[in-house]
């Protein structure tokens, strides 16, 4: 969705491009940036210690618009921000021979934990108030401090790990969970828990088998599944930004998604932007939102197939008893 604003803003597209990059001013190659992705791979292949990275950018944007447009004291702002540390860094970009907007942003590693958001915004006076965002980049890009290979944001990611005796000692209360949802970084994830339960890692990584196999694993995984889009649905909608008018506004990323996709079940018949205003409504003067959290639970049970595969499962059991059945 596309925030209106109550003053003019630009029409046309902004489009930011990462030219290079350096870490510790070393100049990685260009392979380690994805146009087509429109993501930057910060970890070189054997190098797991760095400290501070530049990003060279260029962006493009309507001139004439710009020029002749309402706006005064105009700013191109790079913006580096990721929420699961809640850091942020900027730099003011300025013109360039070419006529395009350039400029250097750096990131340190100390204040990124994993996969930052890379953006522009154009920020200017207009009607007598600064700091007015009269524009953005039409696409951020997204910034990998782990990877060795630049690619787009993945839906969600699975780890496997130990909640007992493993490496993240956040999930040790945890450890007769068989999986738990995170949603607070840039790429949701499930954490499997190794120690948990016997075989279960191995059904779910396994194909074919015998029909009690097929059926613990598309049950497992639906499960999985069901509270990965419940949880995530409900982080997309606990940090949303509003206008200037109090009205919602969709975020970016998967966030954007998660909601797009469930907000029709969870709320059918509306728009995104009404959806978004109605459960805001509810969650602030607190009625109706145990409506909310059925329909929640019946578009993250669309989802993840749930019904569909314990369909399979008690025909399969049907299945196997008439077969046990000699009499």
């Amino acid at each position: 969705m596309t925030a209106v604003f109550p003053y003019p803003t630009l029409f046309g597209d902004v489009e930011l491009r990462v030219v290079s990059v350096s870490v510790d001013n070393r100049e990685l190659p260009y392979s380690m940036i994805s146009a087509t992705d429109r993501a930057v791979a910060l970890h070189e292949a054997g190098r797991g210690a760095w400290d501070r990275a530049r990003l060279r950018l260029s962006v493009t944007f309507p001139e004439a618009e710009l020029r002749s447009g309402p706006w005064s004291d105009v700013v191109f702002l790079a913006v580096v921000s990721e929420k699961a540390t809640n850091a942020r860094t900027t730099a003011v970009l300025s013109r360039a021979g070419d006529g395009s907007m350039q400029g250097t942003v750096e990131v340190d590693s100390v204040a990124f934990l994993r996969r930052a958001t890379l953006g522009v915004l154009v920020v200017a006076t207009v009607e007598g108030v600064a700091g007015r965002l009269v524009g953005s980049a039409v696409n951020d890009w997204y910034v990998d401090l782990k990877a060795s290979t630049p690619a787009r944001q993945r839906e969600i990611e699975i780890v496997e790990v130990d909640f007992k005796e493993g490496e993240y000692e956040w999930l040790r209360p945890y450890k007769e969970s068989a999986w738990i949802v995170e949603t607070t970084g840039d790429v949701p994830t499930v954490y499997l828990n190794t120690g948990a339960v016997e075989g279960l890692l191995e059904a779910l990584r396994g194909s074919g088998g015998s029909p009690a196999e097929r059926m613990l694993r598309d049950l497992a995984a639906s499960q999985i599944a069901q509270d990965a889009w419940t949880a995530m649905f409900h982080t997309a909608i606990s940090d949303l930004d509003a206008d200037e008018d109090g009205t919602p506004i969709l975020p970016r990323g998967w966030r954007e998604s998660v909601l797009r996709s469930m907000l029709p079940d969870v709320l059918p018949g509306r728009q995104p932007t009404d959806a978004l205003y109605e459960i805001a409504e509810r969650r602030a003067k607190g009625y109706g939102w145990a409506e909310i959290q059925t329909g929640v639970q019946f578009a993250a049970g669309r989802r993840s197939r749930t019904t569909r595969n314990l369909t399979n499962a008690v025909r399969s059991v049907q299945h196997l008893e008439g077969a046990g059945d000699t009499r």
